[in-house]
């Protein structure tokens, strides 16, 4: 398994997780799926995705991109929409698997994340405290 180094392992200041630590070697790879995403989600749970799909954007662009160590919930509330399939035959249960961001929906989807002033997703928020001090 891939693991994406410099990708944020979770949503700053949340237990909402983007990456996972080790490979599942007894079941293999949690199958990804497309969640519908109701309009009356919590606003958290909204926030999440963004911040998700601010990293992605960040981190790979319009490059397709392995699955590897990225969460199969967290991307599963975006798969199917601003995240699709890479190759085909795409197989949703290989860590392997090739994806890519569809950038026209991604940006109907996020504005924000695409605005010229987005905050950078992947900074480190501890060399700002070093900064600082």
């Amino acid at each position: 398994m891939l693991k994406h180094r410099g990708f944020p392992g979770r949503m700053p200041g949340t237990d909402f997780q983007f990456t996972i630590r080790r490979a599942n070697v007894k079941d293999g790879a949690t199958k990804l799926i497309r969640r519908e995403r109701f309009k009356d989600r919590k606003h958290v749970d909204r926030l999440a995705d963004q911040a998700f799909m601010a990293a992605l954007w960040q981190y790979f662009g319009e490059e397709p991109f392995e699955r590897g160590n990225l969460d199969a919930g967290r991307l599963s509330w975006l798969f199917g929409r601003e995240v699709v399939p890479a190759e085909d035959p795409f197989d949703p249960c290989s860590y392997e698997a090739l994806l890519r961001i569809d950038v026209k929906r991604a940006q109907a989807a996020f504005p924000e994340v695409f605005a010229p002033d987005a905050p950078d997703a992947l900074a480190d928020d501890w060399d700002e405290d070093e900064e600082q001090a």
